[in-house]
């Protein structure tokens, strides 16, 4: 190992040589020292990115093209109607405008993510039949049974798909605006309550209560008796006392009679 590391003369003027070996293993150092320098760079930053699993997925609905008419003309811009959800009970729709299509797109996905809700599900489908109006947007959607799949039109089966529900019968009855469609369809899954808010409750549930109302009675009766027992005190009191009027009565008529006899 030292043989290798001594360097070789080649000729008189001192230009020195390594072995191959030296040669490789400083090659080795250099090409390490190169990617630690390069660790933070912005190509690898945006590899790990791409490679970072997403919380939501997106669908654009629809892009369209819309003009404003001004003092020099029309300015033409692009109007986005995107749906993000994560595939659970997350889901949110947006829409904006943009000069691009590119930045039309990220600004609905931000407004998307802000109006994002929470919705209640039975298993793999919708709790109970809802139908919403949006405008002139009418949509109607049902529970199915397991194995149904999702009977729906674009719009709806666009939104639906990026929920957790995976049976699911629905129609739209009224306008075809596609914006109102996925507006109506949000504000039918926000109407979603779980079973246990609108089921009646078991019959065990309503034995359990039935003491309670005796304990009340018992109560109530108990006060009865109270109120009761006052007033035969008070005739007692009143019988106690006309007995002593009694006996004072008896004992003046002896004493007259005493002194009569006298």
């Amino acid at each position: 190992m030292d043989n290798d590391k001594q360097p070789r003369v080649i000729n008189k003027s001192g230009t020195t040589k390594l072995n191959d070996a030296a040669i490789a293993r400083k090659e080795a150092r250099a090409q390490n020292d190169h990617r630690n320098r390069r660790r933070d760079n912005r190509r690898n930053r945006r590899a790990a990115e791409d490679r970072a699993p997403k919380e939501f997925d997106s669908v654009n609905i629809s892009i369209n093209r819309v003009s404003r008419t001004v003092k020099g003309g029309r300015r033409m811009r692009f109007q986005a109607l995107v749906a993000l959800g994560n595939h659970k009970d997350k889901i949110g729709v947006g829409m904006a405008k943009g000069p691009d299509v590119t930045t039309a797109v990220q600004k609905a996905e931000a407004r998307a993510k802000k109006s994002m809700i929470k919705i209640n599900l039975n298993g793999d489908t919708i709790c109970h039949e809802v139908e919403t109006k949006a405008t002139g947007a009418h949509v109607l959607m049902k529970p199915a049974a397991p194995g149904t799949g999702i009977i729906a039109g674009g719009v709806v089966r666009s939104i639906i798909g990026l929920t957790g529900i995976k049976n699911l019968i629905s129609k739209s009855l009224g306008s075809t605006n596609k914006a109102n469609i996925a507006y109506a369809v949000i504000e039918g899954l926000k109407q979603q309550t779980p079973a246990k808010a609108w089921v009646n409750p078991p019959a065990k549930s309503e034995k359990a209560k039935k003491p309670e109302a005796k304990s009340v009675k018992t109560e109530k009766t108990a006060k009865i008796e109270e109120t009761k027992e006052k007033p035969v005190a008070k005739t007692t009191a009143k019988k106690a006392t006309a007995k002593k009027t009694t006996t004072k009565k008896t004992t003046t008529k002896k004493s007259t009679t005493k002194k009569e006899d006298k």
